[in-house]
């Protein structure tokens, strides 16, 4: 929590004061009690088990004040709230590993199903995307929030041999966000194309200034970015194109999140391809670290309910957003509440009394 005025929080030493005061007052009538005794003192002796009432209302008045004097300073709290708007732009694996059967009936029919039922329970505010990657990495759906064509989409799915993870994620982050100035070409194919994106990349014809919309800006805090985010499916370990930390630093000095699921079991085989049966091993080691890097979560899933799982607990957040709020009604309710509760208490107390 911060505060726009914190200087207000200096009027909190009062409190004790107050509280300083208020036992003063109790001891000065406890000794003129002493001096000047009546039979009236015995009531409240008799009713010792109810003594405390009386500092209940006092009780409650100098805590409203104190919530008082902390709403003045206008209090600032990150709270999580719905996200009125959101982006989302899912990059899938579909490298041929996906054929393996250790998720009945294999990885990618799985994660197709579980995609789509992840979409279709989306809120209505939340927009997605889809990235395809194999080999190499395809936009399979430009953002939209149109549920009907994401669904087409992922039936259209083809696999592919290869596995460029970084490159998928890059694509990604470029469907996200199309004005940040993300070359692919640079990055994807090499320096000779120009612009942010890759290592090396910014090659122009000599004398050339370099275009204002390719410069990179500069890096924001990371996971600041709160109208969108990047799910990043894989089962495999990259073997070609991009490094995926390289994409996620761009992912991270833009302050995207991306979340990341590594999908299948450690003992996942791919039989009969080619005449030949190989072992499709998850990457995790790679997909915790882009996670990390980028303010996102890791998730594993070995099985198709797990993946249900996953996508029911990223679906509850992206429908929210944590945003700095000013929570200064809240303190100020807070003590509204106590002055109508301190009232209430001493005009019931003194009508039993």
């Amino acid at each position: 929590m911060h505060f726009v005025w914190p200087e207000a929080l200096w009027s909190l030493l009062v409190l004790p004061l107050l509280w300083a005061g208020y036992v003063w007052m109790l001891r000065r009538q406890r000794a003129q009690a002493l001096r000047f005794p009546s039979l009236l003192l015995l009531r409240p002796a008799l009713q010792g088990q109810r003594a405390w009432r009386r500092h209940v209302p006092p009780l409650l008045l100098w805590l409203a004040l104190a919530c008082s004097l902390v709403a003045l300073a206008r209090p600032f709290a990150r709270v999580a709230l719905p996200a009125d708007y959101m982006t989302l732009v899912m990059a899938l694996d579909v490298s041929r590993s996906m054929l393996a059967q250790d998720v009945p009936p294999n990885r990618i029919e799985a994660a197709k199903a579980a995609a789509k039922a992840f979409i279709q329970e989306l809120p209505a505010q939340v927009r997605v995307g889809i990235v395809s990657f194999a080999g190499s990495a395809q936009l399979a759906q430009q953002v939209t929030d149109e549920r009907e064509a994401l669904l087409t989409a992922i039936d259209r799915f083809e696999l592919q041999r290869g596995t460029a993870t970084g490159s998928g994620l890059l694509l990604a982050l470029a469907t996200l966000l199309p004005d940040a100035g993300i070359q692919l070409e640079s990055a994807l194919y090499g320096s000779a194309f120009g612009g942010y994106g890759a290592p090396g990349s910014g090659a122009r014809p000599l004398g050339s200034a370099a275009p204002a919309s390719t410069a990179k800006p500069p890096p924001v805090p990371v996971g600041s970015y709160t109208s969108g985010a990047i799910i990043l499916l894989s089962d495999g370990r990259r073997t070609t194109g991009l490094d995926p930390m390289d994409a996620a630093r761009q992912a991270a000095d833009l302050g995207v999140r991306v979340h990341t699921v590594a999908f299948g079991t450690p003992d996942g085989v791919i039989p009969g391809m080619e005449g030949y049966s190989f072992f499709a091993r998850v990457d995790e080691e790679t997909l915790q670290a882009v996670a990390k890097v980028t303010g996102g979560e890791f998730f594993r899933a070995q099985n198709a309910q797990d993946l249900n799982s996953v996508y029911a607990k990223l679906s509850s957040r992206v429908a929210l957003e944590s945003r700095d709020t000013e929570v200064s009604v809240l303190w100020a309710l807070a003590a509204l509440l106590l002055v109508v509760s301190s009232l209430g208490l001493s005009m019931h107390w003194l009508r039993r009394a």
